[in-house]
């Protein structure tokens, strides 16, 4: 084993408090949140059970995984968050300043839609 994969190996958990192993080094049985949304899961409540230690920009990174016995179904979306997650979409294309929906996203740096930040010109 390279020096790094056996700095992060700790199967048992004695030297981070959880199991711990190195990138792509885990065994079987075990998914990040990402893992488990892409199977239509979700972690259920359950702590997390092992993490994966890598060397990262920034320092050492780290990835927590979840038991996939422990994991349940996604639940649906309800109407009602469907509703709320298109109000809020419909806000972010609105205009403060002259009420306009436009077809894009109102920047967050000019607080307006693109022609009521440009300056006015004056003609001579």
């Amino acid at each position: 084993m390279a020096r790094v994969r056996t700095a992060f190996h700790d199967p048992d958990g004695a030297r981070y408090g959880i199991p711990t192993y190195w990138w792509q080094g885990a065994p079987p049985g075990y998914a990040t949140r990402r893992q488990l949304r892409a199977r239509g899961l979700r972690p259920a409540g359950q702590p997390v059970a092992a993490q994966v230690l890598w060397r990262g920009v920034g320092g050492t990174r780290a990835a927590y995984l979840y038991r996939l016995d422990l994991a349940r179904p996604k639940r649906p979306t309800t109407a009602a968050q469907l509703r709320a997650v298109a109000a809020a979409l419909l806000a972010r294309r609105t205009c403060p300043t002259c009420r306009t929906v436009r077809p894009y996203y109102i920047p967050r740096s000019l607080g307006e839609c693109l022609p009521c930040s440009e300056p006015v010109k004056e003609t001579p």
